[in-house]
């Protein structure tokens, strides 16, 4: 073999041991886990993105119970937003309330804004009703105060496992109050109404009769 041909042989055999790898990594940028999008719903309208929304709702969930909006509010542009309600689809508006020590739900200009979960901003449903069920994807509308109305479906979970921290735990159960005859029976001392002091005084006083009886 002369020398081009050796030549024109090492080159192609270079060229085929550069391509396989470049082979492989097509083969793994086109991979499921490339395909792979996020669970929970996002959108975005605007300098406003909406990421990870969900309505959790108890963990027994009654059609009369209560449910959150959980989100994470981001803002791109260079003003700073207020959230002014959060609706969701069945169930009407939301109860706002900041975050401990603020007076609004604000989205800061490059910053952002978290709904549920401790020591956060909350969107409280008090009484999710009969539209809002375990397993639907539920239409939510934020509506701050440049951007608008921004819209998503967002799936309905319980607060279990991940989301146990995240539910309507700020709702108290109806058997954390309790009735007043409850009460009244707790206030009273066993043996009924009549305190250990007045027993003893009856007996003393029945025992000077006896005594003033028989002299």
């Amino acid at each position: 073999m002369s020398s081009s041909l050796r030549r024109g042989a090492l080159a192609a055999t270079a060229l085929v041991l550069s391509v396989a790898p470049l082979s492989a990594c097509a083969a793994g940028n086109d991979a499921a886990t490339l395909q792979i999008k996020p669970d929970n719903a996002a959108t975005s309208v605007g300098v406003i993105k909406v990421q990870n929304a969900l309505v959790i709702t108890e963990p027994e969930h009654e059609d009369s119970g209560p449910a959150t909006v959980s989100a994470t509010l981001f803002n791109s542009g260079s003003t700073d937003q207020t959230l002014d309600s959060v609706t969701v689809e069945g169930a009407g508006a939301a109860e706002l309330k900041p975050a401990e020590g603020q007076s609004k739900l604000v989205v800061p200009a490059g910053g952002s804004l978290i709904l549920g979960g401790k020591g956060n901003a909350s969107a409280l449903l008090p009484s999710a009703g009969e539209a809002v069920q375990d397993g639907n994807a539920q239409q939510v509308t934020f509506t701050l105060s440049e951007t608008g109305e921004v819209g998503l479906r967002a799936f309905v979970v319980p607060a279990v496992s991940d989301y146990a921290s995240w539910g309507p735990s700020d709702v108290p159960s109806a058997s954390a109050t309790p009735s007043a005859s409850e009460s009244a029976q707790s206030e009273e001392p066993a043996g009924g109404t009549e305190s250990p002091s007045g027993s003893a005084s009856a007996s003393a006083s029945a025992s000077a009769s006896a005594s003033a009886g028989e002299s």
